[in-house]
């Protein structure tokens, strides 16, 4: 991330907001008993959802992250170094996997769609998957010079999570601002 992009991520002001929105943001889905973040970065999602939800744990590729993440969540969220798209988890170890403006960051789509496969994986039967991330315009666009940004496109999401075993997939976006979907590993 180039220094804005860190700044405006680790702000009072962007905790605020997500912490807002969250709770819409998983309203209407039963997320279970132990549920999985991919990608927390600075932590503004963890927080919000670590008071929605029973067991949370966090998967996270920057190290230098996890360690303030660990610090931050000691006892309250398990925090754990690692890759979304090779994850250090059992096969069906989660009722859910949610990953909150993050996907954007990730590089490339194969690694994108790896990143699906590792949910699924990781997923119970009957698990959920749930996500959001903004799209690309210009504002979006000049928060991200010289930063990854792979954004999704809206119509490609469907296909990918049937292609990653996903059932129920439900894919809604506001064009150039923002895509939400989930899906369902079946039972």
């Amino acid at each position: 991330m180039n220094l804005v992009h860190r700044k405006l991520c680790s702000s009072a002001l962007w905790a605020k907001a997500v912490a807002a929105e969250m709770p819409g943001n998983i309203a209407g889905y039963d997320l279970g008993d132990s549920v999985l973040e991919v990608g927390p970065g600075f932590g503004a999602t963890t927080r919000a959802l670590a008071g929605l939800v029973p067991r949370l744990t966090a998967v996270e590729i920057d190290e230098a992250s996890v360690g303030v993440l660990k610090r931050e969540f000691d006892g309250r969220v398990r925090i754990v170094h690692g890759d979304g798209a090779s994850m250090p988890f059992e096969d069906g170890e989660f009722s859910a996997v949610v990953c909150f403006t993050m996907l954007h960051h990730v590089p490339t789509t194969a690694l994108q769609d790896a990143i699906f496969a590792e949910a699924f994986r990781v997923l119970r039967p009957g698990g959920v998957l749930r996500a959001m991330d903004s799209l690309a315009n210009a504002p979006f666009r000049l928060l991200h010079i010289g930063d990854t940004m792979n954004a999704l496109d809206p119509v490609s999401v469907w296909p990918r999570l049937q292609d990653a075993g996903f059932t129920g997939i439900k894919v809604d976006h506001v064009p150039k601002r923002s895509v939400s979907f989930s899906a369902r590993k079946p039972d």
